[in-house]
């Protein structure tokens, strides 16, 4: 994919609202048509590669979410779901600021995540021929993958020898490109202010995905550095007249994963498989969770993030199989497929895209050998220290600990990333933090349901250290002894286990961590297999997608990959079928609407109070006549972009990004501009909260609006 490409850019409007750019990608784009789409700073203004700075360094990667920086004292907002962590973890029966809310009454009542970090964007350096260049001549996959990993590590351990850098080598379309990112990094992250969850998630599951929308996602922390306020280069000023439709907005962010760079056989594999699976499996286990904590306060407190994560999923995935369904998105990317195969049969200088095509599809059908066992086997380990998989914690721990006790017998360089150096203070954190996630009878179910799962898969796809644990249908009892006899969900022993050798965890003959043992074995083999797949990919998706991109005659923007992006659009509504047509915004008369007293529509007496008595401040718009709530844009986004900034035409904060459409669900897998919508909290409804329910008038003269 020639980058050079992207200078032939932007005749149309919805070429360019269609991509999630990167900053490098956004200076080349037709400044003259930005402006004339409403655009009122220059593209160096968002980002300047002499200074590696600019307005995209006030956009910050919370982990697994995006936020923005609004103070010149390292406030940021972010949504209320991605900081619900630092809630979780300070919640407590007695005190359930989940349920009641938080708000710091000082800065040194701000409560610490002890696993919360975020990353400030530095610079992006394109090091896609040192990355080629260290591939062998005639390597296998198998061998290019490695030679990939070790020089992507070898360039982060360089780049982070510089202090409080964080650094990561990113891989776009599968290794079309690569781009060395340099970040700043805050470990020191404190929640200031999160609404009741009854605002922070107004119409729970049953709103989720949906329009119209009534729910204040919004959350404020704050990123310290050395025991003071970080004070960023860059942050967001506060709009406080808002936005109308039609309106020009930016949504700037870190959105995570998109498949629009996939073959037609292998979206199959994601409609057919992955999104098939994760809807049956978290759905069950979502049922699992709450019957096991029902009634219990601390086991509800103990389960909420895990049941909070497995419900987005759970409808995520249903979205993304209606979505397939209704747009006929498979029988559309086989049609375009066989137009660039077509089209590739007439270019001598495409012809590897032939091969290209035909080996990703054989890739594809060996993954499908082994889907469900991998699947299953997939939900025993953490792949990144930010997150832990959703299954059983007593896998995960296990696990955990045996794969560092094996990997640190490694030289650095040649570890897993989670295991390596720069991650073990890391891993140490969240090794605590998790007792805080930890509820015997919930975990004790969740793992029958696993176990029983993996009894019922196929001979050629049992997992080996499951069978040998339990031969037989007699699992809640097993279950019973391994969580009596185990020290592995006592947080000091668990300490001590991360810092012991592989026969010093064998001779306590724990029953729980040999069963690590065993399942690192079927681990180990399972990763084998996917750095065999990452070297196809690496070899056969960059031909396929520079036919892709030549048959097109236009640069398309890369999948999403949690690398920071810029998505334009504007503000405006759509039709969802048929007859219907939906405004672009609500109102806090609909809040008051909507309220039926019961969850998961009961909104908090100070707000209905507030919105009866049309106590709207300066937040009242005069045009809705209302205090707005929420918003619609056609912002390219995807799951990584809760949280992201929407700032308008002159780089100030109008919104706060949090979801999509249910008709827009499954657009990861294609853009649709006729229902491509995301929805964003209105920066008013938190600063109408904030002044007229909150009272947080210390926090109102921090972001300039008191």
């Amino acid at each position: 994919m020639k980058r050079a490409l992207l200078l032939l850019l932007l005749a149309a409007n919805a070429f360019a609202l269609e991509g999630k750019w990167t900053p490098q990608q956004v200076l080349k784009l037709d400044a003259a048509w930005l402006k004339k789409e409403g655009l009122q700073l220059a593209p160096s203004q968002l980002w300047d590669p002499a200074r590696g700075s600019g307005l995209l360094a006030a956009t910050i990667d919370t982990g697994g979410c995006s936020g923005g920086f609004i103070s010149a004292d390292g406030l940021f907002i972010t949504n209320h779901h991605c900081l619900f962590g630092i809630l979780q973890e300070h919640a407590t029966p007695q005190d359930d600021i989940i349920t009641n809310g938080f708000l710091a009454a000082s800065r040194d009542k701000e409560l610490k995540g002890s696993t919360s970090r975020i990353a400030v964007p530095h610079k992006f350096t394109d090091v896609t021929a040192l990355v080629l260049a260290a591939i062998p001549p005639n390597a296998t996959d198998a061998e290019r993958a490695r030679a990939i990993d070790r020089k992507a590590s070898d360039l982060v351990a360089e780049c982070e020898k510089q202090p409080r850098t964080r650094c990561r080598t990113a891989a776009f379309d599968g290794g079309a490109w690569y781009t060395l990112i340099e970040s700043i990094d805050i470990p020191d992250v404190r929640l200031v202010y999160a609404p009741p969850r009854a605002i922070g998630e107004y119409g729970g599951e049953t709103d989720n995905w949906m329009w119209p929308r009534h729910t204040g996602d919004f959350a404020i922390g704050r990123a310290y550095v050395d025991g003071k306020p970080y004070k960023p280069q860059f942050f967001f000023p506060i709009s406080t007249k808002g936005v109308k439709p039609d309106d020009f907005v930016m949504v700037l962010g870190y959105p995570g994963t998109t498949y629009r760079a996939l073959t037609a056989a292998e979206m199959a594999e994601r409609r057919d498989l992955f999104f098939t699976r994760r809807q049956e499996v978290y759905g069950e286990w979502i049922d699992v969770l709450q019957k096991a904590t029902a009634g219990n306060s601390a086991g509800e407190i103990a389960v909420a993030d895990n049941v909070k994560t497995l419900s987005n999923r759970f409808k995520n995935a249903e979205g993304q199989l209606a979505g397939f369904k209704r747009g006929s998105i498979l029988e559309k990317q086989q049609a375009r497929n066989e137009k660039v195969l077509a089209w590739a049969r007439t270019q001598p200088k495409y012809a590897d895209a032939l091969a290209a095509h035909e080996g990703l599809a054989k890739m594809i059908a060996e993954q499908r050998r082994t889907w469900d066992h991998d699947f299953l086997l997939s939900h025993t380990y953490a792949s990144t220290v930010a997150a832990s998989p959703l299954g059983p914690k007593a896998l995960y721990l296990a696990t955990t600990v045996v794969r560092n006790a094996n990997e640190l017998q490694k030289p650095d360089a040649q570890r897993d990333t989670f295991y390596m150096q720069r991650n073990q203070a890391s891993l140490q954190a969240k090794m605590r933090r998790e007792q805080k996630n930890f509820f015997p009878a919930a975990d004790k179910a969740l793992l029958e349901s696993f176990i029983r799962r993996a009894q019922k898969l196929p001979a050629e796809q049992r997992i080996a250290g499951i069978d040998r644990l339990f031969p037989d249908a007699n699992v809640a009892a097993r279950i019973d002894e391994l969580y009596a006899q185990t020290k592995i969900f006592d947080e000091n022993e668990r300490m001590k286990m991360l810092a012991e050798t592989p026969d010093q965890l064998k001779a306590r003959h724990d029953p729980l961590v040999d069963l690590g043992f065993a399942l690192d074995a079927d681990i180990r083999d399972l990763l084998t297999r996917k750095e065999n797949w990452d070297g196809t990919v690496s070899r056969l998706r960059p031909a396929w997608r520079r036919a892709v991109e030549g048959e097109a005659g236009k640069p398309i923007a890369p999948d999403a990959n949690s690398t920071l992006r810029v998505s334009f659009a504007h503000v405006q509504g759509y039709a969802p079928r048929d007859g219907v047509w939906y405004r672009p915004q609500t109102t806090l008369a609909g809040v008051v609407e909507k309220d039926t007293g019961a969850e998961p529509f009961h909104a908090p007496e100070s707000i209905l109070e507030a919105a009866k008595a049309k106590r709207y401040g300066q937040w009242k718009d005069p045009q809705l006549g209302d205090v707005p709530v929420d918003f619609l844009a056609d912002a390219d986004t995807t799951g990584g972009n809760s949280g992201s900034p929407v700032i308008n035409a002159r780089g100030e904060l109008v919104g706060v990004n949090f979801d999509r459409v249910w008709e827009n669900v499954a657009n990861d897998f294609g853009y649709n501009p006729t229902v491509n919508r995301n929805v964003n909290v209105d920066i008013r409804y938190l600063l109408w909260i904030l002044d007229q329910v909150a009272h947080g008038d210390g926090l109102l003269r921090e972001l300039g609006v008191r």
